[in-house]
């Protein structure tokens, strides 16, 4: 096989298994294609670009869930927003809204900031924003709040904001969103279900507006379309078992292990 294909279907496959960790996907997906001598901003936009095959695969899992959420919408009623069943339909409403907003205008700050750095200089930079990411993380783990159950505007308001933000290579979406709603007094359950449902409407977009923009950056659309399988296939085996992990063990702490790790390598290479 030819060893582009070789890369592609590895960088495809660690992208079907980095989406459903708390490390940052697109972070740990832009330095292995900087290591790899792609420019960083090309890296980056692949890196956003494999959340379309990721996002096939949450549509997929989640295709039972999303089919009652679209039933629900012909008897959703603005006075009752909030109130049962309906708060879920909403909170995905505001929530895709916000983040589209506020991610666009990350991805703007993204298109001036990563030309003008070396690709020593990215990875320092995702670094520090892993280990961000990893103490949010802590913080919102160890907090004790009180329970509540169904999202309300706020909920979609600041889960919105964190999902936006996410764009930004080594802030982990799940990680703040999944932590925002702990925050807020959601259960773990809750809180990675509602996450990873609202993750495909942004990943969708943050894909397609990547492509738009940059194209595949230098990629073949052969090699593109084999990440893009790999991302999507290996994304569905593992989500299950992932999401499972996931709610066991505190990833904060490699969060910031692999942040530290990627600053000390960009600090090498500045």
């Amino acid at each position: 096989m030819d060893r582009s294909l070789v890369v592609a279907l590895v960088i495809g496959a660690l992208q079907g298994i980095f989406e459903w960790l708390p490390i940052s996907s697109e972070g740990n997906i832009t330095i292995a294609l900087s290591a790899l001598g792609r420019p960083p901003e090309t890296a980056v936009a692949f890196a956003l670009f494999l959340h379309l095959g990721t996002a096939l695969s949450a549509t997929v899992y989640y295709r039972e869930e999303l089919r009652g959420l679209i039933a629900l919408l012909p008897r959703w009623r603005p006075g009752r927003a909030f109130e049962g069943e309906q708060a879920v339909v909403t909170f995905l409403a505001i929530g895709t809204l916000v983040s589209g907003v506020v991610g666009i205008a990350a991805y703007a700050t993204l298109e001036e900031v990563v030309p003008a750095l070396t690709g020593g200089a990215v990875v320092v930079a995702i670094g520090v924003l892993l280990v961000l990411t990893g103490v949010f993380q802590r913080v919102s783990s160890r907090l004790d709040v009180d329970e509540r159950s169904d999202p309300d505007a706020i909920d979609a308001v600041l889960v919105g904001i964190a999902q936006g933000l996410a764009i930004l290579p080594g802030i982990s979406r799940s990680g703040m969103t999944t932590g925002t709603l702990l925050l807020r007094g959601h259960d773990a359950p809750d809180s990675f279900r509602y996450s990873f449902v609202l993750s495909i409407p942004a990943a969708v977009g943050g894909g397609l507006l990547a492509y738009l923009d940059t194209g595949l950056g230098g990629v073949t659309p052969t090699a593109a379309l084999v990440s893009l399988a790999a991302a999507c296939v290996v994304g569905y085996a593992t989500i299950d078992v992932l999401i499972r992990i996931v709610e066991r063990v505190s990833f904060w702490a490699v969060c910031v292990g692999l942040g530290g790790l990627a600053m000390a390598g960009g600090l090498l290479v500045v």
